[in-house]
């Protein structure tokens, strides 16, 4: 007897290995993979924006790296005592200006640079609803607590998400024609908006994202994962909102079951172990037997980063 609907999954190639470069874009769940991927040493860039929640303004971003649009002084404003910019997570706002700026231009230049260079991208759109600044019908990626009556709020429809994901897979065709892109749609659910908003916003992606991946481009279902699988609030956090630890795990592992390549897991293990091993505290760390984990631990460092140079702890 089962209890629980599973998906079935196939590996997908090409796979993530410790050659790849991996950008992951969008929401805050990209950050729980990126965390991940970060975890077990791969070479990972995730949001150096900040978690950005909607399609537009994830393209926007990539399309003012790949087209050298740096951030210029009409693209900030000063609020609360600080510089903000539509653009961006209020995490990046500043006190002065200047600083702001090239804090702006520096994450450009990562974010290009990546672009370029990557061999797998993990977009994760997290809603289809979005805040227009009235003043310029733009889309924005943060509100920064300016007055909502500076906005108005609406729901994308799936043609707009479908050009604007259609945009970005023509820019990448130009400047990274190899490069994978890997969909997903959030599992987070945005409650604020309604149950239902959520929902119907949820289904524009999902609708947008399946028009558009094909050959070069892939559609990872998380989203499915923990409403369909895991399906039990026993899987979220005390919000009932976010995926618990737990849920995340569980996403990860079927993640790397299909995206990361198998010949890498024996190397994970390893990293794992050390990282284990460092977090270990002793009850006394001077004794004999703490002195020989820690010769034993170093030794085990030394092995991995024969195996992996790159690899840093």
């Amino acid at each position: 007897m089962r209890f629980q609907t599973q998906i079935t999954f196939q590996q997908q190639e090409p796979q993530i290995d410790y050659k790849s470069k991996v950008l992951l874009l969008g929401s805050c769940f990209s950050q729980n993979m990126a965390e991940k991927l970060s975890y077990y040493q791969f070479d990972v860039l995730s949001n150096p924006f900040g978690i950005v929640f909607n399609p537009v303004s994830i393209v926007r971003l990539a399309a003012r790296a790949l087209n050298d649009e740096h951030f210029r002084e009409k693209d900030i404003f000063f609020y609360n005592e600080r510089w903000q910019c539509y653009e961006v997570h209020s995490e990046l706002s500043q006190l002065d200006k200047e600083a702001y700026l090239n804090i702006l231009n520096d994450s450009l230049a990562r974010l290009k640079a990546y672009l370029l260079s990557a061999t797998h991208i993990v977009i994760t759109l997290g809603t289809s609803w979005v805040y227009e600044l009235e003043a310029q019908k733009k889309v924005v990626a943060n509100c920064h607590k300016v007055p909502q009556k500076e906005f108005c709020k609406r729901l994308l429809t799936v043609s707009e998400i479908e050009q604007t994901l259609e945009s970005l897979q023509a820019l990448l065709a130009k400047h990274n024609p190899d490069v994978t892109v890997i969909y997903t749609v959030s599992p987070v659910r945005h409650i604020k908006d309604g149950i239902v908003e959520n929902a119907r916003s949820k289904a524009q992606l999902l609708t947008a994202i399946h028009q558009v991946a094909h050959q070069k481009s892939f559609y990872f279902p998380s989203y499915e994962i923990l409403l369909d699988e895991l399906r039990d609030y026993r899987f979220y956090e005390a919000d009932m909102i976010h995926p618990s630890q737990v849920a995340i795990d569980y996403i990860w592992e079927q993640f790397n079951a299909v995206w990361i390549a198998s010949e890498t897991l024996a190397l994970q293990k390893k990293i794992a172990a050390i990282k284990q091993g460092m977090a270990h505290r002793p009850f006394n760390e001077h004794s004999e037997a703490h002195q020989k984990f820690l010769k034993k631990l170093q030794l085990k460092i030394s092995e991995v980063q024969k195996e992996l140079p790159t690899c840093s702890f």
